[in-house]
C-alpha cells in the first residue's frame, strides 16, 4: 500500500489516493480464487480443481479483479488511515481509478473531526427548575393503590367517567368488520383513554341493554390500515360499574404497604415523588445548560458526520429490539413508518448528539481538562459492577480512548453547569414567592 496523495478538502473532509501493489493485488485475487474454486466448472477439469490461469484464459485476466478490489481495499484503507494518521469519523466515500494485473489505486474521501469552539461556556444563564410536591400530587400518587383497594359494584343508571363498563363491541369499515375490532364483555374504564378517541365519550350516558352505533375516525398516525379511516362500532351495554372507594385511614395503609399509618404513607409516597422530579428536573436542567452551550458553538458539522451518527442509532434500536424479541421490520410496520421517518427521526437526535459531543470536547481543549489513570480505572470498575462482568471483559470491550474522551465530556459538562448562573428574577416574581414563602409559613 502507498499512499499517493494525502489532500485537505472541504466540509472537513480529506481525499487520499491510495494505490495498492501488485503483489498485494495478486494475493488479495489469489483469496478470491481460492473461495470460488468450488464452484468453478471447466470441461477436462474435476470440480473444484481448475487452475487459476485456467480460469483467467478462459474468461479474461479480469475475471477476479471486482471481488479481488473487495477483498483488498479495506486493509488497504485502514493501513492508509493509520499511516496518515487520520481518526474517521464517518464512513468514506470511495472510488476506484484504475485496476490491472499491477495493482489498483483508489480515490478515499475521509471525513475529519472539524474545528469547534465555544465563545462562552463559564456564567451561562439557565433557569433551573424548582421542584415542588403539593398535597394534591400525593393524593394523585396514592390513586393506583385507592383502584386496587377499590370494589366494583353495579349500579342501575347511565354511566359516566370514572365507572366501568362491560360491553361487547365490534367495529365495521365499510360495512365489513375488520380484524381486531371485536370484544365481548370488556371492561371498560370510562375516561382511561385506553380505547380510540371518542369512543369512550360516547359510551358514557348509556345504560346496561342499551345498544348503539358509534361514529369513530381513527388518527392519522394509527396503524397503516386504519389511520384516518371512519369506521362503525356497533356497541352494547351489559352492565355499568361504579367504583367504591376504601377510607383512607391507617387500615388502607397496613392493607396497601409496608407502613402503619397513613401519614407514613403519604410521607414515603412524597419522598419517592420528590426524588422523581429532582432526577427528571436535573436532565432538564442539564439539556438546557446544553441548549445554552450549542447556542455559543461555533463550527461547520459536515452532515456526512451526522448521517453517520443516526445510521447508528437505528442500529442500536434495531439490535435493541432483536435482543427483546422484536422485529425491527415488524415494529415499523406497526407504527405505520418508514426506513426514512425512522432515519429522519434519528438524524434529527443525531445533529444534536454530535454538536454536544464536539461543543463539549472543545471546552476540555479550552480548560486543559485530563483524564488521570486513576480515573479510567474507576470507570472500568464502576461498569464491571454495572452490568455484572469482570473488569478485563470491560476493557476487552471497551476502546480506552473512547472511554478517556467520554469522561472528559462529563468533566466538561460539570464545568459548564456548575458555573451557570440563573436569570435575575422580576421584581413582580420576588415579590410572588415572599408572598407564597409567608402563606406557607
Amino acid at each position: 500500500m502507498n499512499i499517493k496523495s494525502n489532500e485537505k478538502k472541504e466540509n472537513s473532509a480529506i481525499e487520499l489516493v491510495i494505490e495498492v501493489s501488485a503483489a498485494e493485488f495478486d494475493a488479495a485475487i489469489n483469496k478470491v480464487y481460492n473461495k470460488q474454486k468450488k464452484n468453478i466448472m471447466v470441461p477436462g477439469f474435476r470440480k473444484g480443481k481448475v487452475p487459476r490461469k485456467m480460469v483467467e484464459k478462459m474468461y479474461g485476466e479480469q475475471v477476479f479483479f471486482e471481488d479481488a478490489v473487495e477483498e483488498a481495499y479495506p486493509a488497504a484503507y485502514d493501513a492508509a488511515l493509520k499511516e496518515a494518521g487520520i481518526v474517521p469519523v464517518a464512513y468514506p466515500k470511495l472510488e476506484i481509478v484504475e485496476v490491472s494485473k499491477d495493482g489498483f489505486t483508489f480515490k478515499a474521501l475521509v471525513t475529519v473531526q472539524p474545528e469547534a469552539s465555544v465563545k462562552e461556556y463559564k456564567g451561562l444563564v439557565v433557569a433551573k427548575p424548582e421542584v415542588k410536591v403539593t398535597a394534591a400530587d400525593v393524593k394523585a400518587e396514592m390513586k393506583p393503590y385507592i383502584d386496587r383497594a377499590s370494589r366494583l359494584v353495579s349500579v342501575d343508571r347511565k354511566a359516566k367517567k370514572g365507572d366501568v363498563a362491560v360491553i361487547d363491541f365490534e367495529g365495521f369499515k365499510d360495512g365489513v368488520a375488520f380484524e381486531g375490532g371485536k370484544g365481548e364483555n370488556y371492561s371498560l374504564e370510562l375516561g382511561s383513554g385506553s380505547f380510540v378517541p371518542g369512543f369512550e365519550e360516547q359510551v358514557i350516558g348509556m345504560k346496561a341493554g342499551e345498544e348503539k352505533d358509534l361514529d369513530i375516525t381513527f388518527p392519522e398516525n394509527y396503524t397503516a390500515d386504519l389511520a384516518g379511516a371512519a369506521v362503525v362500532f356497533k356497541v352494547k351495554v351489559n352492565e355499568v360499574k361504579e367504583r367504591q372507594e376504601p377510607t383512607l385511614d391507617d387500615e388502607f395503609a397496613k392493607d396497601v404497604s409496608e407502613f402503619d399509618t397513613l401519614d407514613e404513607f403519604k410521607k414515603d409516597l412524597k419522598e419517592k415523588l420528590k426524588a422523581r422530579r429532582q432526577e427528571q428536573a436535573e436532565r432538564d436542567y442539564e439539556a438546557a445548560v446544553i441548549d445554552a452551550l450549542l447556542d455559543n458553538l461555533v463550527c461547520d458539522v459536515p452532515e456526512a458526520m451526522v448521517d453517520y451518527r443516526a445510521d447508528k442509532m437505528v442500529e442500536e434500536q434495531a439490535m435493541r429490539m432483536q435482543q427483546n424479541g422484536l422485529n425491527f421490520q415488524d415494529y415499523l410496520k406497526y407504527m405505520g413508518l418508514s426506513m426514512d421517518d425512522v432515519r429522519a427521526q434519528a438524524k434529527t437526535a443525531a445533529d444534536r448528539t454530535v454538536r454536544t459531543a464536539l461543543a463539549l470536547d472543545a471546552v476540555a481543549k479550552a480548560e486543559g481538562i485530563e483524564v488521570t489513570q486513576e480515573e479510567l480505572d474507576a470507570e472500568v470498575k464502576r461498569l464491571a459492577e454495572q452490568f455484572h462482568v469482570t473488569e478485563d471483559q470491560v476493557r476487552e470491550l471497551t476502546n480506552p480512548d473512547d472511554m478517556k474522551q467520554d469522561l472528559a465530556s462529563k468533566k466538561a459538562l460539570e464545568l459548564v453547569k456548575s458555573s451557570a448562573k440563573k436569570p435575575a428574577k422580576k421584581k413582580e416574581e420576588a415579590q410572588a414567592e415572599s408572598a407564597e414563602a409567608q402563606t406557607e409559613e
